[in-house]
């Protein structure tokens, strides 16, 4: 097991996200920011908190994104349990900011981008995410804004642990065996 970020680590990087959000879209006049369940919301509420405080706007438009049926391996699953989607506004002819955890081989991407449309059709999509497992992706998606990037071998997993579900703020990376 290694420690990729630890807590305060962890909290500067999601500062600099943040930062780096309203740098780009200053006002979020036509910018709405949605996380993927399940943990990519925990990233994208404690982002979405950050960018109200640095922006001033309190009125940001901000979803939550199922993509449990829109997966490519949905039928090779036993069990699924999907999670709320909960987008209420049209994303049509606006700028999306999708968050995610962790950018491993793109599939929930893709998956998230093809949910995407059933709530319009965007002007533009950005992608980011906390950490970027850059050298095992499997499809041509690359982040927008990465917080860590990590190269990894396939019998490697990164874990985020976030303090409101797990009881403490980091992100290490560990040996599958």
């Amino acid at each position: 097991m290694k420690t990729l970020l630890n807590s305060g680590q962890l909290n500067i990087t999601l500062q600099r996200l943040a930062h780096q959000l309203v740098e780009n879209h200053l006002s979020f006049n036509n910018t709405v920011i949605i996380g993927i369940q399940p943990r990519g919301i925990l990233l994208s509420d404690r982002i979405v908190k950050m960018v109200k405080k640095i922006s001033g706007n309190q009125q940001l438009e901000y979803g939550r994104l199922d993509i449990t049926f829109y997966r490519d391996d949905v039928a090779s699953r036993d069990i699924l349990v999907p999670n709320e989607t909960n987008i209420p506004f049209s994303i049509e002819g606006k700028n999306v900011v999708l968050i995610d955890d962790v950018l491993h081989t793109g599939r929930t991407i893709r998956a998230a981008m093809d949910a995407l449309l059933d709530f319009g059709r965007p002007r533009k999509v950005e992608l980011m995410v906390l950490v970027d497992r850059r050298f095992s992706r499997e499809l041509p998606v690359q982040p927008d804004y990465s917080g860590h990037t990590v190269d990894t071998i396939l019998t490697q997993k990164v874990v985020v642990f976030w303090n409101e579900k797990d009881g403490k703020d980091e992100v290490i990376l560990i040996d599958k065996v």
